[in-house]
């Protein structure tokens, strides 16, 4: 077959990285991303709800679900991808499924006969030399899709590369480069494929190119089966953007597969989030307009001003993420931050693992996806927001960005994940050593240091460690510091109220200098409380609504510490506690005189009174 298609078909599927012996998140091994269904069988999955988190993040209405949802969904009764092409590959060339998992050449072989066999049954010319455009339908057919649009949108996606070419150092260390050449393909083979054809009903909010389907969340109501209690679920009504800014889309993994993950957001008892996407093609399913309010963050602060997206994946199994599903995600939060005027940066996208705990109780229990696996920096490249030093180290602030593939923390715990599965738990082993958006943050200038402290996840003051979920002495990708020291080959950062140090040579930087602003105490004030939720002033309430309280979180910002200013935000609470906006002030905006500063506190951003703080450019008063 054609060179040019082989490796643009690989690069869309792994970006030609070997991943060696290691799934991705929908079970396929390799720069070929050969699939093997029995694996993704046997990868254990979770529920989204656990009892350390509120998913809704309200104390005004706490959530009701039914757990039983989580235990019995399945997806069988969705469309579902094909995955379980390793053993045609292997059928094909010969070589053991297991060759074909670990050995990257084997693998090539693997996949290439796979398209191969394709065009054979397309009746269309195979070989070295044949015409790269006549090899649309068969790479269509390579997506795994299981509709039409899906498979164009991977095939179309692969041609786009062919034209601008490519090329990069592999995780093994090979320089592969696709030149780039100008192919128009031949589409008539996508339609003899027999793929269902998904409706596309006005109102999606997805790209045109998208392949992107409509599975709804319900808002409903249902009696909870023990309590006899009418309630609802599984999202709010709203009319953002007219009423309420979008300010933050929330990147999440579902810690689990894509069709029981779309069943549980199908489910009213369940909870519900915007868009799922499925990892072996990248196709889209949107639940929820995004006028309305998905409970997925576990905070309504953020809830109420956010979209929600879920990932196919898991934060800590050690697999990876797909190329196509990179690129879909990339494709629709550009359109979606565009649309709602969300600026492409990691104060406004986050993930779950950033949102903060609403109240000092809750912050132990907010969940931590996607995980330091997923590739912050090239997800931002592929959204045409790339993560540019634009300072000194003069300017006083600081850009974490390391070289993903070679930055492979040693994190533990892997075997362990979801938490309790399998029983009973082994001991925690080592995660494969792979790519990771996070630097490891230390109480000194050393190897040797212990790592920082985060009060919120270990209240007795010891270190927090590698295991793969403890991300309390992590920063990551994309996230801006204010620049607390520098000594050597070390930098640190203001970080939970001490400085936190990581390892940034200047041979190989993991950060990159940075400008803009900071906050800091305003003078005379020895500390000033962070808050996990930027909600109104007690007087801004009117009599039909009740005063949400605010209380501080565990951490302390103190005099002379600086921290990366997010934005400047209205003290806002949205109100929603009944099914049929009939409670008294239900469905309104509260909003005060009081303004807070969004700030990069720790791994998780956190908000502090814009009264309390000075807003200063970040090169005054900055480590000389």
């Amino acid at each position: 077959m054609p060179e040019s298609v082989l490796l643009g078909v690989s690069y869309l599927e792994s970006r030609w990285d070997t991943h060696p012996g290691q799934p991705s998140t929908s079970g396929g091994y390799g720069p070929m991303h050969l699939t093997d269904a029995e694996q993704v069988a046997s990868t254990p999955g979770s529920s989204h709800v656990d009892e350390n988190e509120d998913p809704r993040g309200d104390d005004a209405r706490p959530l009701v679900v039914d757990t039983s949802a989580a235990a019995e969904a399945t997806g069988d009764d969705l469309p579902q991808a094909s995955l379980q092409t390793l053993d045609a590959a292997a059928a094909l060339t010969g070589v053991a499924e297991e060759t074909l998992r670990t050995d990257a050449t084997a693998n090539i072989r693997g996949g290439a006969a796979l398209l191969a066999s394709y065009q054979k049954e397309l009746a269309a010319p195979v070989g070295a030399d044949s015409d790269p455009a006549a090899w649309y339908g068969a790479v269509a057919r390579y997506s795994g899709a299981d509709t039409e649009d899906a498979a164009a949108a991977f095939a179309d996606e692969v041609y786009d590369q062919i034209s601008i070419g490519a090329s990069r150092t592999t995780d093994d260390g090979q320089r592969v480069t696709l030149t780039a050449r100008q192919v128009t393909p031949d589409e008539s083979g996508l339609h003899r494929l027999g793929l269902r054809r998904a409706e596309r009903p006005d109102g999606l909010e997805c790209p045109v190119r998208l392949a992107c389907e409509w599975i709804p969340a319900p808002y409903a109501e249902y009696v909870v089966p023990k309590t006899g209690e009418v309630t609802y679920g599984n999202h709010d009504l709203g009319n953002r953007p007219a009423q309420q800014k979008i300010e933050y889309i929330v990147i999440h993994d579902t810690e689990g597969y894509f069709g029981p993950s779309v069943n549980l957001v199908k489910d009213k008892t369940y909870l519900g989030w915007h868009y799922t996407l499925r990892s072996v093609d990248g196709y889209v399913a949107q639940h929820i307009k995004a006028k309305d309010v998905g409970w997925h963050a576990g905070n309504w602060y953020v809830n109420a001003k956010s979209i929600g997206i879920e990932h196919e994946g898991f934060a800590g199994h050690g697999t990876w993420y797909t190329e196509a599903m990179y690129r879909t995600s990339a494709k629709l939060v550009r359109h979606l931050a565009l649309r709602f005027q969300i600026p492409l940066d990691r104060q406004h996208i986050l993930g779950h693992d950033n949102v903060p705990g609403t109240t000092a109780g809750t912050v132990a229990g907010m969940h931590w996806d996607p995980g330091p696996y997923w590739d912050w920096s090239h997800y931002f490249d592929l959204m045409k927001a790339p993560f540019q030093g634009t300072g000194t180290p003069h300017t006083g602030l600081v850009t974490i960005d390391p070289d993903y593939a070679s930055n492979q923390p040693a994190f533990i715990g892997c075997n362990q994940q979801p938490p309790g599965v399998p029983k009973p738990t082994p001991p925690a082993a080592p995660c494969p050593l792979r790519g990771s958006s996070s630097v490891v943050l230390r109480t000194g200038p050393s190897e040797l240091a212990p790592l920082v402290n985060d009060r919120g996840l270990r209240p007795n003051g010891t270190p927090d460690t590698m295991y793969i979920s403890d991300h309390g002495a992590r920063a990551s990708a994309g996230q801006t510091y204010a620049l607390a020291d520098v000594q050597g080959d070390w930098t640190a950062i203001w970080y939970l109220g001490q400085k936190a140090w990581f390892f940034n040579p200047s041979a190989a930087p993991t950060a990159k200098w940075a400008q803009g602003f900071v906050v800091t105490p305003k003078p005379g004030k020895t500390t000033i409380p962070v808050y996990g939720r930027a909600y109104p002033e007690r007087a801004a309430y009117p009599a039909t609504i009740p005063y949400q309280g605010i209380s501080p979180l565990q951490y302390t910002f103190a005099a002379g510490q600086r921290y990366a200013l997010g934005g400047v935000l209205p003290g806002e609470y949205y109100r929603a506690v009944s099914f049929d906006g009939s409670a008294p002030g239900d469905r309104t905006v509260v909003r005060g005189e009081n303004q807070y500063v969004q700030i990069q506190f720790g791994h998780r951003v956190m908000f502090a009174n814009l009264d309390d703080v000075l807003i200063l450019p970040a090169a005054v008063g900055a480590p000389q």
